[in-house]
């Protein structure tokens, strides 16, 4: 019996272990001091203006139809992250929230970043979420209801920068 009941705490320990670990579909394409940059290659991206200023969140929200396909720059706090493949996490500032996808799906970010500051390049498009996009999408974010169908207007990276979190071990 102790035989049996040292292996269940075993396998449960290792279960409790791999199920805490952060999903990293991609690896950055730059890491520095500060940060880990996830991107696509912007190289190829023509219009793209080499500087942008990062714009407010509530400006683009105020008048989401003026920045629709127009590159912007964006730093938001991360809230909630995909914690199945980091293919998309809520963003927030100043009590406004946005939804961040990744262009084509080309990238992803590490699924443990919650909390942590991104600087983003991409570019506001609108969309109509669908009931089950909506439950398929908050069952990913871990929280029942985080996502509401109906219209809404998302942002779509071409490049997220991730700032370390205190205490990181830097890369």
């Amino acid at each position: 019996m102790t035989k049996y009941t040292v292996l269940l705490v075993l396998l449960l320990c290792v279960f409790s272990v791999s199920s805490e670990a952060a999903v990293r579909l991609s690896e950055p394409v730059i890491i520095d001091a500060e940060s880990e940059t996830f991107a696509k290659d912007l190289s190829t991206i023509e219009s793209l203006p080499t500087s942008l200023a990062p714009t407010g969140l509530a400006s683009v929200l105020a008048a989401p139809d003026a920045f629709l396909n127009t590159p912007i720059a964006l730093q938001l706090e991360v809230a909630k992250v995909c914690q199945k493949k980091g293919c998309f996490f809520i963003g927030q500032q100043d009590g406004q929230h946005i939804r961040v996808s990744f262009q084509d799906y080309e990238f992803f970010v590490p699924s443990d970043i919650g909390g942590r500051t991104v600087e983003l390049v991409g570019h506001i498009v609108a969309r109509t979420v669908s009931p089950q996009q909506a439950k398929h999408l908050s069952k990913d974010l871990g929280t029942a209801n985080a996502v509401a169908s109906g219209p809404t207007y998302e942002f779509v990276a071409l490049s997220a920068r991730v700032f370390h979190a205190a205490g990181d071990p830097q890369q």
